[in-house]
């Protein structure tokens, strides 16, 4: 495979609504970066309260066409979507690359794990079916369907800004109701290329919109009468804010916030197995996953055994530019990220952990501006440290050493996030044990990153979600769609006189 093609574009990004990109009415923008370079790439436009109601007038006039038409054929839109994404799946990666900085190998899986996500909608016939009883009562027959909200939201963040959305939009628009998309201000080009290959899918104009922008967007939309329900990926602090709010408004919300993902290594798993776990989804995506592995437990004996290979592997991390296939790090999406990461750093050389592989002012030759910062290794990590409590976000994997599975439990249980969590072990009792009594809501044996597939649904526990209902499969076809239950009869089997008692099954 040859070098893949770098996305370059410098012209400024706005809105898409009603069909066609729109710029901002309020004369308010912000600098897209290159994290790589550590230069200003473009300007994104920001939405005023104008730009938004302008989108949900769009959508709120284009749904109930939408919502009227037969599933399969809103499936075949969505089909025709999935081939366009498939066709040009590598420059979505570019672009995610070049205004993220995750590696573009990493980028095209985050576009492929997107595009899972379309292909369960696309069965959104069978999804939607509902429950039939015959002969409920003498001549009644009762049976549910379900209906689309209508003008639903999403607001997404800055580190899978491909994937997250198609977390939400697929299943909403194939459940029949209308969409506006607040992407990440820092990464805003991807939402308006699947915007405009929604179009040539043949979606009709206002039922997928785009605003750009920042809390005057969310707040809009947050308020609007019109925004039925509201899904959000992001930090905690903001989830409970976004949840809060809409709830307030008497909206349908799922705010998935934050989170600080253990891994468990007992005595008797493969060390190698566990290292290239630890490895990947501790320092992969420059840690910016919320599903990153942050913490290791390490248990008994195993942290001697362990500790030095993590620190070689580390140490050894090809961080570079990150179109180039062979990279395994790219920059930090922000300068101020890339600050606060190693302002972390420094906090927990303070606090007495053990600073074995130290990754600040890491540098590239040839991108010296560019947010760069290595890998990062401690050891000896407490959880009294703000380093263990509260989520860094970026390259550091913080190394606990405790005693037996009972202790890491504990400590798994006892964090107020509940997103994701590892356990590598050969035991397979251990592993069913971990399994039921760990507090999380996504777990993985001897996997380091359990994201469910498109037809499970993504969502913690505790502080890492707010709201009932996980994200994307059949928890995803609930929250965009209410339940109708209809009770029929004819009039040749309706007795005479009124009932004034409760009717019950004859």
């Amino acid at each position: 495979m040859g070098a893949p093609e770098a996305f370059t574009a410098t012209t400024d990004v706005g809105h898409w609504i009603a069909g066609a990109a729109r710029p901002a009415t309020g004369g308010r923008s912000q600098a897209v970066f290159n994290p790589a370079t550590g230069a200003v790439a473009r300007q994104v436009h920001l939405a005023s309260v104008d730009d938004v109601n302008a989108a949900v007038a769009a959508a709120a006039a284009a749904q109930p066409a939408w919502g009227d038409m037969p599933p399969i054929r809103r499936a075949r839109v969505l089909n025709a979507f999935l081939a366009l994404l498939n066709q040009h799946r590598d420059t979505l990666a570019a672009m995610i690359t070049a205004e993220h900085g995750k590696v573009f190998t990493d980028a095209q899986g985050e576009v492929t794990r997107g595009i899972d996500i379309v292909e369960f909608a696309c069965g959104i016939p069978q999804l939607l079916k509902g429950d039939f009883s015959d002969q409920a009562s003498t001549g009644i027959d009762n049976w549910t369907l379900r209906q689309p909200l209508g003008v639903v939201a999403g607001i997404t963040p800055f580190n899978f800004p491909c994937m997250v959305p198609m977390w939400m939009f697929p299943v909403a628009l194939a459940c029949g109701n209308a969409f506006i998309l607040k992407p990440s201000e820092r990464d805003p080009s991807a939402s308006l290329f699947m915007a405009e290959l929604l179009k040539q899918a043949g979606l009709p104009d206002g039922v997928f919109n785009v605003v750009q922008g920042d809390k005057v967007a969310v707040d809009a939309l947050l308020t609007h009468p019109d925004v039925k329900a509201l899904s959000f990926v992001g930090s905690t602090p903001i989830a409970q804010y976004i949840y809060q709010t809409g709830a307030a408004h008497g909206k349908r919300v799922q705010a998935l916030g934050g989170a600080k993902n253990h891994m468990v290594v007992m005595p008797d798993a493969d060390l190698e197995q566990a290292v290239d776990a630890l490895i990947g989804a501790g320092y992969g995506s420059a840690g910016e996953r919320c599903m990153a592995i942050s913490v290791a437990l390490l248990v008994g004996d195993v942290a001697e055994r362990i500790v030095p290979l993590l620190a070689e592997r580390a140490r050894t991390l090809k961080v570079k530019n990150p179109m180039a296939l062979d990279a395994e790090m790219g920059p930090i999406v922000t300068r101020e990220a890339r600050d606060r990461i190693e302002g972390y750093i420094g906090l927990g050389v303070e606090e007495g952990a053990t600073l074995v592989v130290d990754g600040r002012k890491h540098t590239v030759a040839g991108l010296e501006a560019g947010f760069f910062t290595g890998g990062t290794l401690f050891d000896h990590v407490t959880p009294a440290m703000r380093i263990y409590k509260e989520e860094i976000f970026g390259p550091v994997l913080a190394c606990v050493r405790v005693p037996d599975m009972a202790a890491a439990l504990q400590l798994i249980n006892a964090h107020e996030f509940g997103n994701g969590v590892a356990c590598f072990t050969s035991d397979g009792g251990v592993a069913r044990e971990f399994s039921r009594r760990v507090q999380v809501g996504m777990v993985g044996i001897n996997v380091p990153i359990p994201v469910p597939m498109a037809w499970q649904g993504f969502g913690g526990w505790k502080k890492s979600l707010f709201g009932d209902m996980h994200a994307y499969g059949e928890e995803g076809v609930r929250f965009y769609t209410k339940q109708k239950s209809v009770m029929q009869r004819w009039p040749d089997s309706i007795g005479k006189g009124a009932e004034f008692a409760m009717p019950t099954a004859r």
